[in-house]
């Protein structure tokens, strides 16, 4: 066995016999007629199921490449995005080289979209897709796997308990990362925490960081072996969450009962709405390679926090939430025009939010517009 064979993504040898295994998998049959056509599903799933086979064979008659899947599913994305969004805007990409490869780290709302949404911003400037970081965690399926390692995902394990093991894990995936980034030359997606912001609150965890040094030989210092990783802050923001009541309801559970526990498949079912919600206008910020002087892995972390925080792009629905729960209008500049907000401009925003929240108990009203308004808290907070 090669390698880092267990955790990397599948190679172009790997492409065919792993899409004939997934093509044959009725438990896959199931879950897309469930997911496209959930009450006929229901009601009469025995005959969904070889129409989708069908489909499945006739989508990948032909592909034997990554990159030829990859062809295939920027089709189904950028149809998604023509019809469950407004757009995809970005900007800092013109300091980046096409070149070079790259440590991108994002803030994480969305567990498909976000790194999702940089894959289709890099690929459209034609530049080099994503090695991508998914959690074990959300692999519950075989055929999951196959899907995820069949487009450059790589795997994290989150499934390791105790101390020795975790860290045994941490550092083959350090190695694993920083031998894609230096020896591959490929680029890397990575949360800039385990789990979504769900409160709209982007905070790095430092030991995410920690985990990128660990594979640091002892006498180098951790500002040159971040360096050589050409670590790059992401911020992505959405103008409408598809999980926000979903969310909110998570967050008021856990404030009034002291608990929330997660369906057995809610993560996938996440996943799901996540895709066909509706986002409205997107926008990704790409930041800048972090180089300097940094004595600690928790000095690295701020500076991902501060280049996410300042590059963060506010939309009307956040400022709208902020005015709503706060009964102040914020001094902020948002959307792609650089304006003042000002909440009279902006009914339906308004009107779109108190739909979301009709019906809602005051506190989880409250939570759900946080999830919009925290991020205009963060700038002012900031001073930016």
């Amino acid at each position: 066995m090669s390698d880092f064979d267990d955790i990397r993504p599948y190679r172009d040898d790997e492409v065919a016999p792993t899409l004939a295994r997934i093509v044959d998998n009725p438990e896959l049959h199931s879950a897309i007629a469930a997911l496209f056509y959930p009450r006929l599903s229901r009601l009469a799933g025995w005959a969904l199921k070889p129409l989708v086979k069908r489909k499945l064979q006739q989508q990948f008659a032909g592909i034997d490449t990554v990159d030829g899947l990859q062809e295939l599913v920027s089709k189904y994305l950028r149809a998604m995005l023509d019809e469950q969004s407004r757009g995809v805007s970005f900007s800092g990409l013109e300091s980046l080289d096409r070149n070079q490869a790259y440590l991108f780290t994002s803030n994480h709302r969305d567990i498909a979209m976000d790194p999702a949404m940089v894959n289709w911003v890099l690929y459209i400037n034609e530049f080099q897709t994503l090695q991508i970081a998914i959690g074990d965690n959300l692999l519950t399926k075989p055929y999951v796997s196959d899907i995820m390692r069949l487009n450059k995902s790589f795997i994290v394990n989150r499934s390791a308990k105790a101390p020795r093991e975790k860290l045994k894990a941490a550092k083959y995936l350090s190695s694993y990362i920083h031998h894609v980034v230096r020896e591959e030359k490929s680029n890397v997606w990575i949360a800039q925490r385990e789990g979504r912001a769900k409160d709209g609150r982007d905070k790095t965890n430092p030991a995410v960081i920690s985990m990128f040094a660990l594979n640091r030989p002892k006498p180098q210092p951790l500002s040159e072996y971040i360096a050589e990783l050409n670590l790059v802050p992401v911020s992505i923001s959405y103008e409408w969450d598809p999980c926000d009541i979903a969310k909110s309801r998570e967050l008021y559970m856990l404030q009034t009962e002291g608990s929330y526990q997660k369906g057995e498949h809610e993560d996938v079912e996440s996943i799901a709405q996540g895709i066909k919600g509706y986002k409205g206008a997107i926008h990704l910020a790409f930041g800048n390679v972090i180089k300097g002087d940094y004595e600690s892995t928790d000095a690295v972390a701020a500076e991902v926090d501060r280049q996410i925080l300042s590059n963060y792009f506010l939309h009307a629905s956040n400022c709208m939430a902020y005015t709503m729960l706060t009964g102040r209008v914020p001094d902020v500049i948002f959307g792609t025009e650089g304006k003042r907000f000002d909440p009279a401009q902006h009914p339906c925003v308004k009107k779109e939010l108190e739909r979301r929240v009709q019906g809602m108990p005051d506190l989880q009203r409250d939570l759900l517009l946080g999830i919009y308004a925290n991020p205009v808290h963060a700038r002012l907070d900031a001073g930016h």
